[in-house]
């Protein structure tokens, strides 16, 4: 009797510590920026810098596997069926906390907007495949996939903003950078719409088709 394949666990995981570093991240980011009534009190300036840089550097590693365990799975001919649930998971935990921890710095007003319409949308898109699951099949599309590579830079980049003087940088280059950080999330809030809507569109014709 032939022995039953059992995929290569490796991408799985990193998928999973991930999914736990977008938690992690968000505690850290909000915990630098007076998010913890108590803790945050007793908590000194530099105290809170590193743990903002902590949490930059975080979500870097944590961003970056997004694009490893992905090809891992397909080099090892590992992809399963909770991978492919629990990447968009992690990919939408390790955004949202990015967001909510970028705005808690309060220091963001230009970018309330896009990011709330990057929360909008993922949330949307989660609500579509749960309430049309079993009825409708909404594989993750290619743009989607450069939609989320996109939040992430432009994530980063805001994340790196605010860690400007903790990299030791000169400030007379931080509103350039700013600028640039801010045009990528708009940019990312126009393809997370455009992404969406897709979506919606695809699902409004497979129920028109059964």
């Amino acid at each position: 009797m032939a022995t039953a394949h059992k995929p290569n666990p490796i991408p799985n995981i990193l998928t999973g510590i991930r999914l736990a570093a977008g938690v992690v991240m968000f505690i850290l980011l909000a915990g630098a920026t007076s998010g913890w009534p108590l803790v945050s009190a007793m908590l000194s300036p530099d105290d809170q810098f590193a743990m903002y840089r902590i949490g930059f550097w975080i979500f870097v590693i944590a961003a970056s596997t997004d694009w490893i365990d992905g090809y891992l799975a397909r080099k090892w001919n590992a992809t399963t069926r909770w991978g492919a649930i629990l990447d968009p998971i992690a990919d939408k935990i390790l955004v949202t906390g990015a967001i909510l921890g970028v705005l808690t710095s309060g220091t963001v007003q230009q970018i309330i907007i896009p990011c709330g319409l990057i929360l909008f949308r993922e949330f949307a898109v989660s609500a579509l495949r749960e309430t049309m699951a079993g009825r409708i099949t909404l594989p993750v599309t290619l743009a989607a996939k450069w939609k989320t590579t996109l939040q992430m830079v432009a994530l980063g980049c805001q994340l790196f903003a605010r860690n400007w003087d903790g990299f030791g940088l000169p400030f007379d280059y931080l509103a350039h950078f700013q600028l640039f950080a801010d045009i990528l999330i708009w940019l990312a809030a126009i393809a997370t719409i455009w992404t969406g809507w897709q979506y919606f569109a695809a699902a409004k014709k497979q129920m028109q088709d059964l």
